[in-house]
């Protein structure tokens, strides 16, 4: 059973198509990597597998259930990193994964994989400052170890390593690079690296698929067509 189904997916608002007639297969454990410039439906295609935004027409299936109607089956299997990072400024880091461990009921309230998470991303000695003293990049580390808590069969990643140095990127590789093992939807403005960690590229522009192939047959150079 495919991990990831679109057929013809579209998405309105009022009068304007945010994305239009996009079709894919993506197997278990494969990387969709998604390009385009702003404003090209990529955060729209993201939010709805997530089951944050309903499709205005076609279907999507994620892990097997439609998104539309059976959300609440998937939910719980998703991790989801979009812009937000979905934190709370006034809490700890600790204090914000702790509450999320909650929300998933895990075992034990998740101490030991909150523990675990925070030492591999290097925030264990911050770990009880206010969010709201961290730095986008430690903000954005955090934002990765809340998306993977509770150990998702999917992650889908808005740009994942914005704001991050090679050092801090390198850290998060085995929760969400291609060492994770999991299905991966990943948003990217990086042509080579997107390219370099993906199993399928979908170049989208004005919310209709212009590209869709398998990442290995696609060049840099094509990808920078997009945003022309």
């Amino acid at each position: 059973m495919p991990a990831i189904e679109l057929d013809g997916l579209g998405r309105r608002y009022a009068d304007r198509a945010a994305l239009e007639d996009v079709t894919l297969t993506l197997e278990p454990g494969g990387t969709l990597v998604v390009f385009g410039p702003n404003g090209a439906g990529k955060s729209t295609l993201l939010r709805i597998l997530a089951t944050l935004l309903r499709p205005s027409s076609g279907h999507a299936r994620v892990l097997g259930h439609d998104v539309r109607k059976e959300g609440w089956r998937v939910r719980g299997r998703l991790g989801f990193l979009g812009h937000d990072p979905l934190l709370y400024g006034d809490l700890g880091a600790r204090e914000n994964l702790e509450y999320h461990a909650r929300l998933h009921g895990l075992p034990g309230g998740g101490r030991a994989r909150i523990a675990e998470l925070l030492e591999a991303v290097g925030l264990a000695r911050r770990a009880d400052d206010r969010v709201h003293t961290y730095s986008r990049g430690m903000i954005q580390r955090l934002a990765v170890c809340r998306a993977v808590l509770h150990d998702p069969d999917v992650l889908l990643l808005d740009e994942p390593r914005a704001n991050l140095d090679p050092a801090a990127a390198e850290l998060l590789e085995p929760l969400v690079g291609r060492a994770s093992g999991r299905t991966r939807v990943i948003t990217s403005h990086d042509p080579a690296g997107g390219l370099a960690e993906g199993d399928l590229a979908l170049g989208l522009r004005a919310g209709r698929a212009a590209l869709l192939a398998p990442a290995a047959e696609v060049t840099a150079e094509r990808i920078g067509e997009l945003y022309r």
